[in-house]
């Protein structure tokens, strides 16, 4: 598409725009009909560790909108000199689970509390048991028991239970709904009916019997499957959006997603035997399910494609972080001798030394763990460099540790679906900003999970990508496997690595010295207090 035709299809709404809330990030992309890229925009935010919750304030959240959109819409209007008054469907994305409690007006009952928190762990282990079924701490239901357990008084008054993108979703179009994939992360779903599971609702129902004045499906959003309509821009929404009132209300929009769902779409990964790992703050696996797993694992969660299917999901709630944190301190000392080095220029540069390293990290170890890990039953955050007196500690060694330490909590659970559960994996793509410079984290996951990963071009534009994907989808219609297939991923282009044998021994000893040392891991969570 030329410049003037990307020009006119802007002016005349022929375009889909997608917002997603990382951990650290808010992004918004705009897509064409092609599904390609016009513009994009993003501002950094952060959560806040306060009163022993990680969390961001409502005063974040609609200032991380609006920052977003507004670098988006001047992008817009500095590459084709026009400014942006409508678009053909928007999408709202974010990072899943976590807890949202609203009154009737929608006004929040309690502080927001996001995936990264602990404190329902046992509120969770409850209503595993209670369900037969892994519920993650993380869940809304988890969070939500725990608060009817300890009797908080908000939850006698929640008219409304969301997420994040719900939440924002539900600001913008005034309609309380949820994407199936972001749906079957706060309480499980039953991939037969494409609705909450009726029997786990039902022993909800008895373990809160008098406990709370409404029954727990009247306070979830409403489940809607990728394709089918959301609602539609409200006044308010356009001005909480774009406050300089240049944004047309009326916009339609799609089922807000979670950033597993996004993930999905953004790496082809809807078909059965598929599969991606989306790395940031977080990292995850997800795997379509050809049938059922054997039993529960604490390990793993089940989820679903945007369209309702099994997914295996192997989250883990550390990955680039404390890699991010010692890049910047290599950084610092490079500003200190002088050097004037962009953060892509230092990334690369850093990541290409540990291709240098040793096979197995030259015996080093590192844990990744900013805050709590449940995949590997760590309870607080305590990021750790270890070595014994004869590692081979030197810079390639050392980049190439924290890298394999990124993935090494997925590994372990991977290990549990791959092995143990033999799910059959006929390709996984990678997405994410670690996958950048080419050749380097693409060849340490294929070694983690020894076996072939993709990375497309679009790997860098991540969910918000996905989510204006699924915004054109509803525009479009179809099938979504084929919609990917045919419309978006036809012609793109993609590296695929194959896991080398030695990085694969490699890799294996790491883990095995990984798990070894997990038990010093949690005795600095228990030992030092955060």
């Amino acid at each position: 598409m030329g410049e003037a035709n990307k020009q006119k299809a802007i002016a005349s709404g022929k375009t889909a725009l997608g917002i997603e809330f990382g951990s650290t990030r808010i992004k918004a992309v705009l897509i064409g009909e092609d599904n390609l890229l016009l513009a994009s925009g993003s501002c950094e935010w952060e959560n806040r560790h306060t009163g022993g919750i990680w969390t961001y304030t409502l005063e974040d959240i609609e200032h991380g909108l609006q920052s977003a959109y507004r670098a988006l819409a001047d992008d817009v209007e500095k590459t084709y000199q026009i400014q942006l008054t409508k678009v053909g469907a928007i999408g709202i994305s974010a990072m899943m689970h976590g807890y949202i409690a609203c009154d009737e007006k929608g006004n929040l009952l309690a502080p927001f509390y996001t995936w990264r928190n602990n404190t329902a762990a046992e509120a969770a282990e409850l209503l595993s048991e209670a369900f037969r079924y892994h519920i993650p701490a993380r869940w809304s239901v988890a969070h939500l028991y725990r608060a009817i357990l300890k009797n908080e008084p908000h939850v006698q008054k929640i008219a409304h239970l969301s997420t994040l993108a719900v939440y924002i979703h539900h600001r913008l179009t005034g309609k309380w709904a949820a994407g199936i994939g972001e749906a079957s992360g706060m309480f499980p779903v039953d991939p037969q009916t494409k609705r909450y599971d009726a029997g786990m609702l039902e022993t909800f129902a008895r373990l809160t019997a008098g406990k709370v004045p409404y029954a727990l499906e009247d306070i979830l959003p409403e489940i809607l499957l990728a394709g089918a309509p959301a609602g539609e821009l409200t006044i308010e929404g356009a001005r909480l959006l774009d406050p300089t009132g240049t944004l047309q209300a009326g916009i339609p929009l799609c089922p807000p997603e979670g950033d597993a769902g996004t993930g999905m779409v953004a790496t082809n990964a809807v078909k059965v035997r598929t599969g991606n790992v989306s790395a940031g703050t977080s990292v995850f696996a997800m795997i379509v399910l050809e049938k059922p797993l054997k039993r529960p694992y604490p390990e793993i969660d089940l989820v679903t494609t945007p369209v309702g299917d099994l997914v295996g999901m192997v989250h883990c709630n550390n990955c680039t972080s404390e890699l991010n944190a010692w890049v910047e301190l290599f950084g610092q000392f490079a500003k200190e001798l002088g050097a004037s080095l962009s953060k892509e220029e230092l990334y690369g540069l850093l990541y290409r030394v540990s291709r240098k390293g040793e096979k197995d990290c030259g015996g080093l170890l590192a844990y990744n763990y900013v805050s709590n890990e449940h995949v590997t039953g760590v309870e607080h955050g305590r990021p750790m460099f270890v070595r014994t007196e004869d590692a081979h500690f030197d810079l390639a060694n050392f980049m190439r540790c924290e890298l394999y330490a990124a993935f090494g909590a997925l590994k372990v659970g991977c290990d549990i679906l791959l092995k143990e559960e033999g799910v059959a994996l006929d390709r996984i793509t990678g997405h994410g900003g670690i996958f950048k410079t080419e050749g380097v984290a693409q060849n340490y996951l294929a070694a983690a999970l020894a076996a072939p990963v993709t990375v497309m071009k679009t790997a860098g534009e991540g969910g918000a990508w996905g989510m204006a994907i699924l915004a054109n989808f509803m525009l479009q219609g179809g099938d979504l496997s084929d919609f990917l297939e045919k419309k978006v991923f036809c012609g793109q282009e993609g590296t695929t690595v194959f896991p080398d044998p030695e990085e694969v021994k490699g890799f294996a000893a790491f883990a095995e010295r990984y798990k070894a040392g997990l038990s010093v891991v949690r005795t600095a969570a228990s030992a030092l207090k955060g």
